[in-house]
């Protein structure tokens, strides 16, 4: 088999005209991508493709001069032109690299090819998900995959870029991803886009050799000893330049749901509802109009099985408070893993997590683990009825799956009579309620559970009333800090609001997408779990726990609950805007607070509320942003990405203002009407 590793140069470059023949020791920058490709273990052929523009006339002849094969093409279609230019060198296996990455490392390089090789792969790359250091990237394709872009991929980011269309059909091809075994690369810049990039690598490259391509090793060996480098280039990011396309991009609604439609009729032959969460099922979002499967995701963007890309604003149910593949924890799993996952005693990650906890939530005092949100709540509710010797409890939110909290709602159906009788729900902001409830049964109340925020953001002095109401009954207070924690403020609600209860309970965002859940509190209370019985097989597994950690450290050091409300904010004020703007906002507005942002639909003489939420949803889809009524926002989403989704409401609001002139969402959504399945949280 042919294997052709092909360049990609221009001189157009719009931030440094010029730079992939800008000298650098001696030699044009081309010359050490040249260098380097020729040195990766199993090339036949090393291929630089450029345009037929008149300023690449320069390439071609540096190219001639150099002995470096070169193929001539369109400057705009640069799929085209590498297509192109694998079809003419015979290429089975194509390696693409670009002109603007002088320290490629061929050891690299050549490992990655060896991954596509050995796995079968069609495509094969050490970008997806970034882990080395950008500049090193390397992307193996098979020719039929490459030829298969070529004929279909139509979006101008996907020409473009080459390899997105590839890289995105997860389905359709088969990926394997070559990652860095050592941590902490992903942030590390050493390509050449800028004169501040140019800067860099010009100092760099006086400590490398002159004769033979670099090695990582060897530049990271110059960085160690001249730490100063890195601040010649340390404002610019990865990925500006696809940022850019994208955002260039006009907003197409042109999606379709083939293979998830496929998948989910397969699926249901063996799962209830096809998936494992309701609010992840077909019941929430527009039948037929909506993904129902992911491939993977990116920062703040997931793709589906039929290659559609979204804005996700749906970050799994709000784990991914950090966004996907978040390279800082996805390090931190990767290294445990190679230690173990679940043993038959304790490891110290289970008093080093618990040990940040304490430092970090007010009313931490002891920890204990499980895996997810029901977990916690339910320990919690069971420490609260041993201490109390009550069996009452008092809910006010949504607080899982298990008999004591799902007993009192619709969804009570084979929960025991008696059990439900022992759970009721209290309105929010609602001191006057939570007083009768005490009064209805004296004596009796074991604790209220409640979130601390969510669909309404407390009035001034309520937490802070309900805690002493509470006490006064002789009951604990429980923060139901599953949403909340780590998302409003790194010690939760009742670090952000001032008010620290008995018990909380933590879960979601605490993993990043790993399952686990924390309840913790104060330390008289915790050791009661000494006497009652809660025990979990999986509470101390290793890759959750090491997740957790790294995720603690960066909500921290990254600042992350600052930014969530930050963007949470702005979007907020963006998409009022446009509802005002629309006039649509006698039936569409949004209530919560900045960090986690919920939209409330009401009926209107056009349509009915869940008509407008089904309408709504499946143009905010159509127009690329995976929504399920909230805005849960992560750190990752960027500018681009915020852009995007008001691009979406601007289409979805449209819409929505002529179906209501139109008096015709009945007919536009048929019978296919998303239906709550109960109602837990009062907008008060």
């Amino acid at each position: 088999m042919t294997t052709v590793a092909i360049i990609q140069a221009r001189m157009g470059s719009t931030r440094l005209p010029g730079k992939v023949l800008a000298d650098l020791r001696g030699m044009p920058v081309l010359a050490w991508s040249a260098r380097a490709a020729r040195a990766i273990v199993g090339v036949d052929e090393v291929v630089v493709a450029t345009s037929t523009a008149s300023a690449d006339d320069r390439i071609a002849k540096w190219a001639a001069e150099a002995n470096v094969s070169c193929f001539r093409g369109s400057e705009s279609d640069v799929l085209d032109r590498f297509y192109a230019a694998a079809s003419s060198a015979g290429a089975d296996i194509v390696i693409r690299l670009t002109a603007d990455c002088p320290f490629l490392d061929p050891t690299i390089a050549s490992q990655t090819l060896v991954l596509l090789k050995r796995t079968g792969a069609d495509f094969a790359s050490n970008s997806d998900p970034a882990s080395w250091p950008d500049g090193l990237d390397c992307e193996v394709v098979r020719f039929p995959a490459l030829a298969s872009a070529h004929r279909d991929a139509s979006r101008a980011s996907d020409r473009e870029h080459v390899m997105p269309f590839i890289r995105n059909n997860r389905t359709r091809f088969r990926i394997e991803s070559l990652v860095c075994p050592v941590p902490g690369l992903a942030g590390e810049r050493w390509t050449l886009d800028t004169p501040e990039d140019l800067a860099f690598v010009t100092a760099v490259a006086e400590h490398l050799s002159s004769d033979r391509p670099p090695t990582m090793a060897e530049v990271l060996d110059v960085l160690e000893r001249h730490p100063d480098y890195r601040a010649l280039n340390a404002v610019d990011r990865r990925d500006a330049g696809w940022s850019l396309s994208i955002s260039k991009e006009p907003l197409s609604t042109d999606r379709h749901y083939v293979g998830s439609q496929t998948l989910l009729a397969r699926a249901e032959r063996s799962i209830p509802l096809g998936t494992q969460t309701f609010s992840k099922s077909k019941t929430h979002f527009p039948h037929g109009a909506s993904p129902s499967f992911i491939t993977h995701g990116q920062g703040g963007r997931v793709w589906d099985v039929d290659g559609n890309e979204y804005v996700d604003l749906v970050g799994a149910l709000l784990p991914n408070i950090l966004g996907y593949r978040d390279p800082d924890v996805d390090d931190a799993i990767r290294r445990q893993l190679t230690q173990g996952i679940s043993f038959s005693l304790a490891t110290e990650l289970e008093v080093t997590l618990a040990e940040q906890l304490v430092r970090l939530i007010p009313c931490a005092e002891m920890v204990r683990f499980g895996k997810n949100g029901t977990d916690a709540t339910s320990a919690a509710i069971r420490l609260a009825r041993a201490a109390t010797g009550r069996d009452h409890i008092l809910m006010c939110g949504y607080h899982g799956w298990q008999d004591w909290y799902i007993g009192a709602t619709t969804r009570n159906r084979g929960v025991p009579a008696a059990v439900s009788a022992l759970s009721h729900m209290v309105p929010y902001n609602d001191l006057d309620g939570l007083d009768a409830a005490f009064r209805r049964s004296p004596g009796e109340i074991a604790a209220v559970i409640m979130e601390p925020a969510g669909v309404a953001a407390p009035k001034d002095g309520y937490l802070a009333a309900v805690r002493d109401i509470t006490h006064r009954n002789g009951a604990l207070l429980i923060f139901d800090e599953i949403i909340t924690g780590l998302r409003w403020a790194p010690g939760g609600a009742q670090q952000y609001y001032g008010i620290t209860p008995d018990l909380a309970a933590f879960g979601k965002a605490l993993g990043n997408g790993m399952p686990i859940a924390a309840i913790v509190g104060r330390a008289e209370i915790m050791r009661l779990m000494e006497e009652i019985f809660i025990s979990s097989t999986f509470g101390g597994e290793t890759l959750s726990l090491a997740a957790a950690i790294a995720v603690v450290a960066k909500i921290e050091r990254a600042k992350v609950p600052e930014r969530l409300w930050d963007m949470g904010g702005v979007l907020r004020r963006e998409v009022e805007t446009r509802i005002t703007a629309t006039g649509v906002g006698d039936c569409i507005g949004l209530i919560g607070s900045a960090p986690w942002m919920i939209l409330a639909f009401k009926d209107h003489p056009g349509g009915s509320k869940e008509a407008i939420k089904t309408l709504f949803l499946r143009e905010m889809i159509a127009a690329g942003v995976l929504i399920n009524a909230s805005h849960n926002l992560c750190y990752a989403h960027t500018s681009a990405d915020l852009a995007h989704v008001l691009r979406a409401y601007d289409h979805a609001l449209g819409i929505l203002r002529d179906a209501l002139d139109a008096e015709d969402i009945a007919t536009r959504t048929g019978n296919q009407l998303i239906r709550p399945l109960f109602t837990v949280r009062s907008t008060q």
